[in-house]
Formats: C-alpha cells, sequence, structure tokens
C-alpha cells in the first residue's frame, strides 16, 4: 500500500486586523510548517557574493533570495488589502511581521483595558 507523505499547506485565514493573537499563532505554525519561520526571526540577510563565487556559493544565495520572497508571498496572502497597502514597501519579513506585532497587537491591548475598565 502506498501512503501519500505530501503534507498540503494551504493559507492560513485572512488577517483583517482583528484577534491578532490568533493570526500570529496561526502564521508563525504557517511558516514553520513550511520550513520558513526562520527567515523571520533570524531576519535573513544575503550578503552580496564574492567576485568569484563557486557553485555552492550560488546556490546558497539563490536558496536565501527565494526563501525571502517566499515568505513575504506568505505574509502578504494572509492579509487583507487594507493591511497589505500599510505593509508592501516594507523592505524584510521581520519589518513586516514587526509592523504587525506592534500595530495590532496594541490595538488588542487598548480595546482589552477598554472592556475591563
Amino acid at each position: 500500500m502506498k501512503i501519500n507523505s505530501t503534507i498540503s499547506h494551504g493559507s492560513p485565514p485572512l488577517f483583517d486586523g482583528e484577534n491578532y493573537e490568533v493570526a500570529a499563532i496561526r502564521m508563525t505554525i504557517h511558516l514553520e510548517a513550511l520550513d520558513l519561520w526562520e527567515v523571520v526571526e533570524e531576519n535573513y540577510i544575503v550578503p552580496d557574493l564574492s567576485a568569484n563565487p563557486t557553485v555552492a556559493q550560488l546556490k546558497i544565495d539563490k536558496e536565501k533570495k527565494i526563501r525571502k520572497f517566499k515568505v513575504k508571498a506568505c505574509i502578504y496572502a494572509a492579509v487583507s488589502n487594507t493591511i497589505f497597502t500599510k505593509i508592501m514597501n516594507l523592505e524584510s519579513a521581520k519589518d513586516i511581521w514587526d509592523y504587525l506585532k506592534k500595530k495590532y497587537q496594541s490595538n488588542e491591548r487598548t480595546k482589552s483595558m477598554q472592556y475591563s475598565t
């Protein structure tokens, strides 16, 4: 019996600015499942290649650049158009992640404090 070991990593639900904590957990798990979370966590900076790079160096450079674009594509796909227009000019996945955290996590804390008083 043949077992299909391929797992579908569909997109996480669309984040529209509400329930940041839940959306952040879902996106983190989604990126971990795709083996991309470290790109956000380590702020993946790809240094310029030397004048005469080896084939191995070229391959690693290309892979790192692709991973950076994959993470941004995942985040872009998981946010509403309104949020996308606010993050589309940010340079790195880490910059995007930090922006979303600062903007939406703080909003939820403010709302929570307003409801408790």
